[in-house]
């Protein structure tokens, strides 16, 4: 088993989906064995795909391993389907299949009861399916298709408790404003094919290192790419969906987040950077310039937020845009290692304030708090992950942030790094806020607080694993640790986009984002402990603010405006003109002037003699005067 092997790591989720599709419901428990064995065998799998890549990495001219399929071939016309893993794909794939574990193990407790709980297990299988194709896929034609089974799948799952309109609504949202992303995506790829050819991405590669494509085609086309990323990744700003997209169970929340569609897009863009790399400067500008406005809007509406998931959504949106900010500096190194860590600490996150609605059915921090002495295990993992988050040493989040807060300060824009060092100051205080409003002090809901308890070890297991890879995980980015387990160093000298990069702690840096998080975590004390009056009297005094962050900066209200009053209103114009223009005069109206031609003609065949004599003499004389008047 190697990297030639590697088609079945999606192969068997896939496999599991078909059966539990035909033959679910005769299966014992719905089948959530047959889905969590599929993608505990994805994950097994995925260690002799490492090992054989560990052990060819450094060969001169490596560029990965796999396997590839013709699948239509006629004259100069050939389509290539298959798999390929390198760096980057293995990664993902490490990100992609633990998480993915995690969260269907810990699914059979939270979902357990559900009247739809052999379904969910169901999409679950293709949605990993349709991850880990759209991670291994070696050309874009491939990739598109499993980055439309990802969006499909996620629609399924988002609206999975459809009988809620607010779930059903919150589906279409999420699977119409990334469809939005999703054309510019298509017509990217379409740009690139049309150019080079071929959809095999390496060959596209090898068409832009030798100068196949214009600057500014290239440029064009790596920005419709981009579009893609945009509205997957729910970047400003396409952004709107991922906060309603909490109406989905809470471990598809953590599954989407931490592992899955959200993060395809910083994906995709890592695997496409060189093209983005030869492209004119202003492309990685706009991917930097959205990434900071999605990091900026998304710290300061978690001030605001009240419902638990949706904070922790918005954190999401700040860990994206910082992603992103990294891509858009040069550094598919920083991207990377965060949205490694990002998804142990993330999926933590998700999950053990799904531990906290599973005890209180609760979900607003409004109506919560005082769980700590009832929910010892949820809080301190939650606390972990909060923490990292946050980044504070020594856990995961601080040392990824770290290189994002490295690869900002390398540019030449001093604003770019000062505004990543505020959002840090601004997720503690909002990460702060939620934990103390969840877990601390006096309990605002009595019966909430009196049913709450630690969740089953099915449950609970997930937790501490993923609590321990967050404590942890960071290292890879120290070359003894690299080293140690096998790597030709950190992750730096790993995963890198131009050459190899050494970790690089820059203590100046590392003192100035300490401060600020640490900052934000003290500050959050001061305001909300206790009965957090300084809070309130900063929700009155600051009232129009407030209310601007409770809204969202109105940008859904902007856009349903858009939707109502323009989009509608040239859908009525259009409707008017197909339906007067096109259906009534041009289709219904050539077929009626045939049957009134056809009704009138039929009065000059009648059958009777005297008629046509009197026709032809009629004819006669009209013949006769227009003789005389223009011939004689």
């Amino acid at each position: 088993m190697g990297m030639s092997e590697v088609w079945l790591i999606p192969a068997i989720p896939a496999a599991a989906f078909a059966v539990l599709l035909l033959f679910g419901k005769y299966l014992p428990r719905g089948g959530d064995w047959l889905a969590i064995g599929a993608i505990f065998a994805s994950f097994v799998l995925f260690f002799p795909v490492l090992v054989d890549l560990l052990d060819k990495v450094d060969q001169p001219g490596f560029a990965g391993g796999g396997k590839s399929w013709e699948w239509i071939s006629f004259d100069s016309f050939r389509i290539n389907l298959g798999f390929h893993v390198d760096q980057l794909a293995i990664v993902m794939l490490a990100v992609v299949s633990f998480v993915t574990l995690m969260v269907q193990v810990y699914s059979v407790g939270y979902m357990k009861g559900d009247p739809k709980y052999g379904w969910y297990f169901t999409c679950m299988s293709i949605f990993a399916a349709s991850m880990l194709t759209l991670v291994l896929a070696d050309n874009l034609l491939l990739l598109y298709a499993a980055w439309e089974g990802v969006g499909f799948c996620s629609f399924l799952l988002i609206g999975f408790w459809w009988e809620r309109r607010s779930a059903a609504e919150a589906a279409k949202k999420a699977f119409i404003t990334t469809r939005i992303g999703d054309m510019g995506f298509l017509i990217g790829i379409i740009l690139l094919y049309k150019e080079a050819g071929t959809f095999d991405i390496s060959q596209i590669f090898d068409y832009a290192r030798s100068g196949g494509y214009s600057d500014t085609y290239l440029t064009a086309a790596v920005l419709f790419l981009f579009a893609g990323a945009v509205g997957k990744s729910a970047q400003f700003p396409l952004h709107v969906w991922l906060p309603d997209a909490m109406e989905g169970p809470t471990p598809v929340s953590a599954l989407i987040h931490a592992a899955t569609m959200v993060v395809a897009g910083v994906y995709m863009v890592a695997r496409m950077f060189p093209l983005f790399d030869l492209a004119d400067p202003v492309a990685l500008d706009v991917v930097l310039a959205l990434g900071l406005t999605t990091v900026l809007l998304s710290a300061f509406i978690g001030l605001a937020a009240t419902d638990i998931k949706r904070v922790i959504a918005y954190s999401t949106l700040n860990s994206l845009g910082l992603m992103f900010v990294a891509l858009g500096a040069g550094s598919v190194t920083a991207a990377m290692f965060y949205l490694l860590v990002h998804g142990f600490f993330k999926a933590l996150l998700f999950l053990a304030s799904g531990s906290v609605i599973h005890a209180t059915e609760q979900q607003d921090v409004r109506e919560l708090g005082g769980l700590a002495g009832k929910m010892p295990v949820t809080s301190t993992v939650f606390a972990i992950g909060a923490l990292a988050m946050i980044g504070i040493i020594p856990l995961s989040g601080f040392w990824a942030k770290d290189e994002v807060l490295h690869s900002a300060e390398s540019g030449e824009n001093v604003l770019i790094f000062l505004v990543v060092l505020l959002s840090l100051f601004v997720t503690g205080l909002y990460m702060t806020r939620l934990y103390i409003l969840t877990f601390l002090f006096e309990p605002k809901n009595e019966e909430a607080h009196h049913h709450a308890h630690d969740a089953p070890p099915v449950m609970t297991v997930p937790l501490l694993l993923l609590a321990g890879l967050t404590l942890v995980g960071g290292f890879v980015a120290f070359d003894f640790v690299g080293e140690a387990l096998g790597f030709p160093g950190g992750i730096g000298k790993f995963v890198f986009a131009r050459e190899p990069e050494a970790f690089d702690l820059n203590v100046w840096i590392a003192i100035a984002s300490t401060l600020l998080a640490g900052g934000g975590l003290v500050v959050g004390w001061l305001v909300w402990a206790g009965r957090a009056e300084p809070a309130r009297r900063a929700s009155e005094v600051f009232r129009p603010l407030h209310i601007l962050l409770l809204n969202r900066f109105y940008f859904d209200d902007i856009y349903q405006f858009a939707i109502d009053r323009v989009i509608l209103a040239v859908g009525s114009l259009i409707a008017w003109f197909d339906r007067t223009i096109v259906n009534d005069t041009g289709v219904d109206g050539s077929a009626r002037l045939g049957y009134f031609t056809g009704f009138e003609m039929k009065f000059l065949e009648t059958g009777k003699l005297p008629n046509y004599a009197l026709a032809i003499s009629a004819g006669v004389v009209v013949i006769a005067i227009v003789f005389l008047i223009f011939v004689a």
